[in-house]
């Protein structure tokens, strides 16, 4: 994924409310260096993130990604983002992303350099990498425990559970373990025997005609896209829901995906070795769904 384009961004403060923030937007050179040594999101990853998905120039889910990037920096304890001002840096990047086709536009807030400047936040736009494959002929997954139980959030909120950081460490890790194991993703249990999410996506099953996603108490990142398919899922007379699930659970489906801002739709051929129904129809139609304009 090549960057195409970079925007450093000076963070307003929540309130200000000026029309225009085109002084506070700086265009780098996204091959070039721009962090200090210092900043604090390359040596703790401390901060926080959000992918936009573009499809033939349009980002996709703006506002549903600016509220997650406010919710995270909330849970992490950052400045709260001026949302208008990353709308605008959104639709400036926007116009630097591939005009045909898919893109994807990255979010950055991170503390900044430790004793100053901080926060600091950029932007930047890339062309996709290519989920053709992913979405028409799917994926296999492996189950991974994830290492903490099902009340693990509610009770250790200093975990920062359900809030995009920059923390991707075991994220990756579990990619690498999954295709150690033949796989090519996984779908992370809880140490309790209860269905979280994947690394990088949301978890989608149905079950008995009902499509279902594990429920957001065991610290799972709510997903834009899940949120988006949910709403037209009902919108074509389906029954959605949240639900706590036991891994067992996962045997049962009927269909399951995994679904993020952009690979999309990847439907689940196999979990830990068995076969999982792959609706193939359906699975088109929710990815031209996704391809379609949505704010």
């Amino acid at each position: 994924m090549t960057l195409r384009f970079a925007l450093v961004i000076e963070p307003a403060a929540p309130d200000d409310a000026r029309p225009d923030f085109a002084e506070t937007f700086r265009a780098i050179d996204p091959s070039a260096p721009a962090l200090s040594v210092g900043e604090l999101s390359t040596q703790r990853g401390d901060g926080i993130f959000e992918s936009i998905g573009v499809v033939d120039g349009h980002p996709q889910e703006t506002q549903a990604h600016l509220e997650r990037l406010a919710h995270s920096a909330e849970i992490c304890d950052l400045p709260a983002p001026n949302l208008e001002q990353w709308r605008q840096a959104v639709a400036i990047a926007a116009t630097h992303a591939p005009q045909r086709g898919e893109g994807v536009i990255k979010l950055i807030l991170s503390r900044g350099v430790e004793h100053g400047p901080a926060p600091t936040a950029w932007v930047t736009a890339a062309s996709a990498a290519d989920n053709t494959a992913a979405r028409e002929h799917g994926i296999r997954v492996v189950t991974l425990d994830r290492g903490y139980g099902i009340d693990t959030p509610a009770t250790a909120p200093w975990l920062l559970l359900g809030a995009k950081t920059l923390s991707y460490a075991v994220n990756m890790a579990a990619l690498r373990e999954a295709r150690q194991r033949g796989a090519d993703d996984a779908i992370f249990v809880t140490s309790d025997g209860f269905v979280l999410e994947a690394p990088t996506a949301s978890l989608i099953v149905r079950l008995d005609g009902r499509f279902v996603t594990p429920a957001p108490n065991g610290g799972i990142l709510h997903g834009t896209t899940q949120l988006s398919l949910f709403a037209h899922l009902e919108s074509e007379g389906h029954e959605t829901g949240y639900a706590t699930l036991p891994a067992r659970t996962l045997q049962e489906a009927d269909a399951a995906w995994l679904v993020s801002s952009v690979r999309l739709a990847a439907p689940i051929t196999a979990i830990d070795g068995a076969a999982v129904p792959v609706d193939a129809g359906l699975t088109a139609s929710i990815n031209r769904y996704l391809l379609s304009p949505r704010d």
